[in-house]
């Protein structure tokens, strides 16, 4: 080749240098938006969000580089809530994480275009959020807590733990399909264990407080604190209460008993949190939320405070001991 034919050749190839590097454009940008139930001093929320961050750096997206995460905490304000479903659509974001019905339900009433992931749904389809599981058919999928018959596991575990008990409460939400349909199981099992059972409305934590007073006025009762917001939100005011009362008492969810609860058992939720992030990845590589079925749990997790067992003067069985997940002492 020529020298002059060498230099001609070089200079069109510097002069296409400049097409390829504007080509070769940053990263693009992704947006989540997560609106919480809780609080952003939530240790539990936090611990949960960090397992969603973590599954999806494993998956390539890291935050502030790939992915920017909008998060609205609603700390148990329905108003909150709303306003901040709103303000969460407005963003126009690739995909919204919804934990719990709480979240999910304003979402849906907001957005029907806008791919949403939820966790820790009770009942999908009972509340009109999905069609099926299998094909949800909408801008939603995710994942169940639990079914419903999990529920009448909790009224056998206290039983197991004190056997002499007649007489259990069940707090739970009214006004939810989940709060109605986790009663109505315990409701099912409970001539089984000669139980008689009385429902407590979670709302105000000064409802809760009255209603708990009363009930542990007679002797022999337990508690039985099923899953959803309300409860969460106020876990430690009915912690302190069950302690007050002396009222052995299980909970859904094992940070219940990390904050001091006698004994929990239920899905692990730091794992659905991963999983989740795992479809979020999905929907940003184009799939839809109709065509993701919606999950149930893959790993449950019993656990148990010997040392509140102790205070309420309880032996808890070495069987049952030996089949915790957790135990604390």
């Amino acid at each position: 080749m020529q020298r002059r034919e060498f230099i001609t050749l070089l200079g069109g190839t510097v002069a296409t240098w400049p097409i390829t590097v504007r080509a070769q454009q940053p990263e693009q940008m992704r947006r989540i938006g997560v609106l919480l139930p809780g609080t952003a001093e939530d240790a539990e929320y936090q611990a949960r969000m960090a397992a969603f961050l973590q599954g999806l750096q494993q998956l390539g997206w890291s935050d502030g580089r790939n992915v920017r995460i909008d998060i609205r905490y609603a700390a148990g304000d329905a108003n909150l809530v709303r306003k901040y479903a709103v303000e969460l659509v407005a963003l126009t974001p690739d995909v919204i994480l919804a934990p719990g019905s709480t979240s999910l339900g304003p979402l849906l009433q907001t957005t029907r275009t806008v791919p949403i992931v939820f966790t820790t749904i009770l009942d999908p389809v009972g509340a009109g959020f999905v069609d099926s599981l299998a094909r949800p058919g909408g801008n939603a999928t995710g994942f169940i807590a639990f079914e419903y018959g999990l529920s009448g596991k909790w009224l056998e575990l206290l039983k197991q733990i004190a056997p002499n008990l007649t007489r259990v409460a069940v707090l739970r939400d009214p006004a939810t399909a989940a709060g109605i349909g986790q009663f109505a199981a315990i409701q099912s099992v409970a001539p089984s264990f000669g139980v008689e059972l009385s429902p407590i409305d979670v709302r105000e934590v000064g409802e809760i407080e009255r209603a708990v007073t009363m009930f542990a006025r007679s002797s022999n009762g337990g508690l039985i604190v099923t899953a959803g917001s309300g409860s969460a939100i106020h876990r430690n005011e009915i912690i302190t209460l069950a302690a007050r009362h002396k009222l052995p008492a299980v909970y859904s969810d094992r940070h219940f008993v990390a904050s001091g609860g006698l004994i929990s058992y239920g899905p692990d939720r730091f794992d659905q949190y991963r999983r989740a992030a795992a479809y979020v990845d999905r929907i940003f590589k184009g799939e839809k939320p109709a065509d993701l079925p919606v999950q149930a749990p893959t790993k449950y997790e019993l656990a148990i405070n010997l040392k509140t067992a102790k205070t309420l003067g309880l032996v808890v069985p070495p069987t049952l001991q030996a089949s915790a997940d957790e135990v604390i002492e």
